[in-house]
């Protein structure tokens, strides 16, 4: 498949200069069809029987099986969620920990992690990196770090920053179990989660699939707690709700997923090119360029795929009028920034629509 190919995949990219996949992926058209396609086999056939509940499991499974290989882990070791925010919840409320426990974060992060961290019961530590050049970000972590803390809580891609932050070589130096929030980084840039406690995985992103899809990593299963079960968690029950939870991640599973969002996937994830992370890293690099001539950039080089700029004015306006003109990005509140996520289905007219919009 050629970049030109790829493009071509994403109705879209006809219309708008998408650049808001930092939010949610553009849909291929297979992707669409092959949802369409499982609901018009269900108001065919209706919603039972052996061969529809037998799909739904080998469906099921199949995406397990490709997520983990999309972050070099086997299939067991991977939950199917709805999102994110599900996987954050799952771990922080998993571990038991408790009011003399520490929890080391970054002031960079989502509020699906942070979420989770506000009801938690340890005391939270926030490593300030935001407005430190991204190569302190490590120091500047790992000063935080004391006898108490339990866990290292942040992001492999800031959602806001656009900067990578240093998850290996935290893991490396501290030795510490790590939740790592993959939202920004799983079908965007190389991702290998082996090395980690827990890694969630946001679908509908960069891997472009329909919405409520996410997965989440568990190195030891059984050093987690099941806080959250679904009928899909368990392998027997009995009738005063004693269980006993299946084996492997799949026991935090958080239930049913519609058929047509597992065919869908499927369909999504046969789109996304093995190249698709380096053209879309390029294009995030020539953008960066592009948008230093005029504006503060707040993405330093040789990141990801996003870039966060500042502006003057409102942002939630000039999001709505860039939109008018062809152009997709998204702002961040509080900050005055806006924010461009670059894929591999866009090209170099994206961004020169994207600076003429500007002007």
């Amino acid at each position: 498949m050629t970049p030109a190919e790829a493009r071509a995949a994403y109705p879209v990219c006809e219309r708008y200069a998408y650049l808001n996949a930092g939010t949610f992926g553009p849909l291929a058209r297979a992707t669409v069809e092959a949802v369409a396609a499982r609901r018009d086999a269900e108001v065919t056939h209706g919603r039972g029987g052996a061969a529809y509940f037998g799909w739904m499991a080998e469906a099921r499974e199949r995406l397990r099986s490709r997520l983990a290989g999309l972050v070099g882990v086997a299939p067991e070791a991977v939950a199917l969620t709805r999102a994110t925010t599900d996987g954050c919840n799952l771990v922080l409320n998993g571990l038991d920990l408790g009011p003399d426990d520490e929890v080391v974060t970054t002031d960079v992060e989502h509020f699906g992690l942070l979420g989770a961290l506000g009801l938690c019961r340890a005391r939270v530590r926030v490593a300030a990196v935001r407005d430190r050049p991204a190569a302190e970000a490590l120091d500047a972590i790992v000063a935080e770090v004391g006898p108490r803390t339990r866990l290292l809580a942040l992001s492999h891609v800031a959602w806001s920053t656009g900067h990578l932050l240093p998850v290996a070589e935290l893991k490396e130096r501290t030795g510490l179990p790590m939740l790592v929030d993959g939202a920004q980084s799983v079908g965007a840039i190389p991702v290998d989660a082996a090395p980690f406690d827990f890694y969630t995985v946001s679908c509908q992103k960069w891997l472009c699939t329909p919405d409520s899809l996410g997965a989440l990593v568990v190195a030891d299963p059984e050093g987690l707690r099941v806080t959250a079960p679904s009928y899909f968690s368990q392998q027997a029950y009995e009738g005063d709700g004693s269980f006993t939870p299946k084996d492997g991640a799949a026991r935090f599973d958080t239930g049913w997923i519609a058929p047509g969002l597992l065919a869908g996937a499927d369909a999504a994830l046969d789109v996304h090119p093995d190249w698709g992370g380096e053209r879309a890293r390029e294009l995030a690099a020539r953008c960066r360029e592009l948008l230093a001539d005029r504006f503060e950039v707040v993405t330093e080089p040789g990141h990801a795929t996003l870039v966060s700029f500042r502006v003057d004015g409102d942002t939630q306006e000039l999001v709505a009028r860039l939109y008018e003109r062809g152009v997709v990005v998204r702002d961040l509140p509080g900050t005055g920034w806006l924010r461009v996520s670059c894929g591999y289905w866009n090209d170099e007219s994206d961004l020169e629509r994207l600076l003429e919009a500007l002007a």
